[in-house]
């Protein structure tokens, strides 16, 4: 059984808030989408005092779409993030590494979804778990890029225990595919939100799959 975290990716507070609301009773992790229009053509939420109150109804994890992501660290660690995600992508992802550390958290790294193995190869010892993103990063409801189920594959054969997140494009049917591939976490963004109300059964759709 694979978990399933709901994946985050708003604009505004308010919109954000109601999301975190809406998931609260359904699932142990969410996971926060944060671009400042350096490493992707978009801008969300930013202000991570906001989320403390959150921390301690969910656990929350911060993928950080951003060219510098060690400038967000200590902000996100002091609002109650568990983890905290940078990619391979960004201008220098060791500088991060190296900052990263001194937080109690749990360090991941992640792989956009035009970018090659090779490149995250590097890191991978020294991470907690991966991210692979199965769309291209920067805005929900992106397309499922099915050469990424062989990136995945990459991964799990190169460090067999460490946690594979995958998120973007996640449904029941993309789902399947990863999870033979390797994932062990699944990020659902739209697949969940489409119908609150059917909440519960699509999270124990993808769990079971």
């Amino acid at each position: 059984m694979v978990d399933v975290i709901a994946g985050i990716l708003e604009k505004e507070w308010e919109q954000v808030e109601d999301r975190l609301r809406m998931v609260a009773p359904h699932v142990e992790w969410a996971q926060i989408d944060f671009a400042d229009n350096t490493m992707v053509p978009n801008t969300t939420f930013l202000d991570f005092a906001k989320f403390k109150e959150y921390a301690d109804q969910l656990s929350l994890e911060a993928h950080f779409m951003v060219a510098s992501p060690e400038k967000y660290i200590k902000a996100a660690a002091d609002a109650g993030f568990k983890r905290l995600i940078a990619h391979v992508e960004a201008h220098d992802p060791r500088i991060f590494l190296d900052q990263v550390k001194y937080e109690q958290v749990e360090v991941g790294i992640a792989i956009d979804g035009p970018t090659e193995f090779e490149q995250v190869e590097p890191y991978l010892e020294e991470a907690d778990f991966v991210l692979v993103t199965t769309t291209e990063a920067g805005f929900s409801g992106g397309v499922f890029l099915p050469e990424a189920v062989e990136k995945i594959k990459s991964i799990h054969a190169y460090l067999p225990d460490l946690a594979i997140e995958v998120s973007g494009g996640i449904s029941d049917v993309t789902a399947r595919l990863v999870k033979e591939a390797g994932a062990t976490r699944l990020v659902a963004n739209h697949y969940l939100f489409a119908d609150p109300s059917n909440m519960s059964t699509a999270i124990e759709h993808l769990k079971n799959v």
